[in-house]
């Protein structure tokens, strides 16, 4: 099982019920032989452009594990479904997304050595009673 990602936009009038809309393509999965692992709700956004005559949509974002072969099935019957107005299925790239966040540890590590060389290396500034008494004399 490989783990996807798809991107639904809903209609926007599915607002208040999107529940069952969002049953509806995660029983899709399911009877496909998939499962849902993650579930992310945007909410209503502003289209870039008219989307069957839309100007806003409602953007819900899925991880699943599917079989590679189920793939179309699920577009094929997403494709039908009323409530769907546009959706994308990518597989995730786990060796991209790992490259990523070695990369995010390494630059917060060397962000933490500069920040704690810089700690190390500056003397302290006198104390300002010091400098008021340095002021008096």
């Amino acid at each position: 099982m490989n783990e996807y990602e798809l991107a639904v936009l809903y209609h926007p009038d599915l607002e208040i019920d999107l529940d069952k809309a969002a049953q509806k393509v995660t029983k899709i999965i399911n009877d496909n032989g998939g499962k849902v692992t993650a579930e992310d709700n945007w909410g209503k956004r502003k289209l870039a452009y008219k989307i069957k005559g839309h100007d806003h949509a409602l953007y819900v974002f899925y991880t699943a594990k599917l079989p590679g072969e189920t793939v179309r099935k699920i577009e094929s019957a997403l494709n039908i479904t009323d409530e769907v107005i546009r959706f994308l299925i990518t597989k995730v790239d786990q060796k991209a997304i790992d490259k990523a966040e070695a990369a995010k540890a390494a630059k917060a590590a060397k962000a933490k050595s500069q920040r704690e060389a810089r700690e190390n290396s500056s003397p302290e500034a006198p104390a300002t009673e010091d400098v008021k008494e340095t002021n008096e004399e």
